[in-house]
Parts: structure tokens; C-alpha cells; sequence
């Protein structure tokens, strides 16, 4: 599996704080498990429904995953899918974007159409 690019989803005071060190170095769940947390584009609304509902303001993560090397594995996880883990930090040069995501009426994180493809 290699998607060129790979996407986090994180708190918005999560993020910052990891801009102004420099670098990501998980949230509790990552450091409980060992590794950071990524989605594929396809697997984005099922993780943020699982494990995001409510969280506002919530940021959408765009990665190179080309960048993170060998530290980067695909490993099964929900459903038997291949879902991209980071064994080790994410350096702010492998971020290519990164917005805030808007939720809609029924309180769902709304994904523009380009993340989902």
C-alpha cells in the first residue's frame, strides 16, 4: 500500500502546539499504542465519525507519506483494512496542508470532495 498522501486528524490545540515544537508527536491514544495514527482518504469519515464526534475545532492533517520513509508501515486495523501507522514522530516538512474542518447541521465533520477521492 502506498497512497502518496495520508491524512491526521487532530485537535486543533493538539496541532498548534505541535506546530510551535516543530514537530507531532501523537495524541494519548499514539502513545498508548506506539505509533501515530493516520487514515487513508477513503477511510477519513468513518475515523472521524469513530473517534472525532463532537471534537471541535478539529484539523485535517495532509501528509506526504513518501517522506516518512520506513517509519511508516501499513498495518491491518478496522475491518481487516490497511491503515497507515507512523512508528516514531511527524516532522512538520512532511506536512503538505493542513484546515480546520466545518461540521454541518447534524454536528458531521464535512469533508470538501478533494480529501475524499
Amino acid at each position: 500500500m502506498t497512497d502518496a498522501i495520508i491524512y491526521r486528524l487532530c485537535e486543533k490545540n493538539l496541532w498548534d502546539a505541535a506546530t510551535r515544537a516543530g514537530v507531532f508527536c501523537g495524541g494519548t491514544d499514539d502513545v498508548r499504542d506506539g505509533f501515530i495514527h493516520f487514515s487513508t482518504a477513503d477511510q477519513l469519515v468513518e475515523t472521524a465519525r469513530r473517534h472525532y464526534a463532537g471534537v471541535d475545532p478539529l484539523m485535517l492533517i495532509a501528509v506526504d507519506a513518501v517522506a516518512l520513509g520506513s517509519s511508516l508501515k501499513w498495518e491491518v486495523s478496522r475491518g481487516g483494512a490497511l491503515f497507515p501507522h507512523l512508528y516514531g514522530d511527524l516532522p512538520m516538512r512532511a506536512v503538505i496542508s493542513t484546515v480546520r474542518l466545518a461540521r454541518n447541521a447534524a454536528g458531521e465533520h464535512v469533508f470538501a470532495p478533494e480529501f475524499l477521492t
